[in-house]
């Protein structure tokens, strides 16, 4: 049995999450709008990758194709990363993957799959964080699995570890007014779920600091 790993719009962020399962993987299949060069050396330690260049992939990547045909364990693979700009032969592939909307899908029109993994990279609106698993048996048959992955509430707000301490501490400050969790959410420009994190944290921890909510946050 061989797995593959298959994901598009990491915008550069690879998530632990997302390296564990993709170590237990033979081959790497990217979407594109792998975002820097860093995250795709990043996946070409864990496993030979295929990726495809996407919108968001700058000068870096110029050497990327735009589309891509390959081989592998007997599945003949089609990928790009925005499907309507695709203007190749696929009648002969068994799996066509794209990238691009962050929204998982996968269909099936006249014997082939269509596959959009979705984002497992940052979340856009309230997407879920998707992947998916391609297994092949030693038959030459093959099934997808969708994933759906744990988030890492940081990761999702786009903001540098060393920023928190100072949303920490807007939120203590918010909280000491008295102010309900939405409106500290939205004043300190953060999820909703993660100013209640550091709310219950502060309330139920009396004397605690910003740097011991950030330890007990695992920051």
């Amino acid at each position: 049995m061989h797995k593959i790993g298959i994901i598009s719009d990491t915008h550069n962020l690879l998530r632990t999450s997302v390296v564990t399962i993709l170590r237990t993987c033979e081959v790497i299949l990217h979407g594109g709008d792998i975002h820097s060069k860093k995250i795709l050396d990043q996946l070409q330690d864990i496993a030979p990758v295929y990726a495809v260049r996407g919108n968001a992939d700058k000068e870096w990547a110029a050497l990327l194709p735009q589309s891509l045909f390959i081989e592998l364990f007997g599945i003949k693979i089609f990928m790009i990363h925005n499907k309507k700009f695709i203007h190749e032969d696929l009648r002969e592939q068994d799996l066509i993957i794209c990238g691009h909307s962050h929204k998982y899908e996968k269909l099936t029109k006249d014997g082939q799959i269509w596959l959009n993994p979705g984002s497992c990279g940052r979340r856009r609106f309230s997407l879920p964080v998707t992947m998916a698993l391609l297994t092949v048996q030693e038959s030459g048959a093959f099934q997808i699995d969708r994933i759906q992955l744990d988030t890492d509430q940081l990761a999702d707000l786009n903001t540098p570890p060393k920023d928190m301490k100072e949303i920490v501490t807007c939120v203590m400050k918010l909280t000491d007014k008295g102010k309900p969790v939405a409106e500290i959410a939205k004043h300190c420009r953060i999820p909703q779920e993660l100013a209640e994190q550091i709310c219950r944290l502060y309330v139920t921890h009396p004397g605690v600091s910003a740097d011991g909510i950030l330890g007990k946050m695992g920051l």
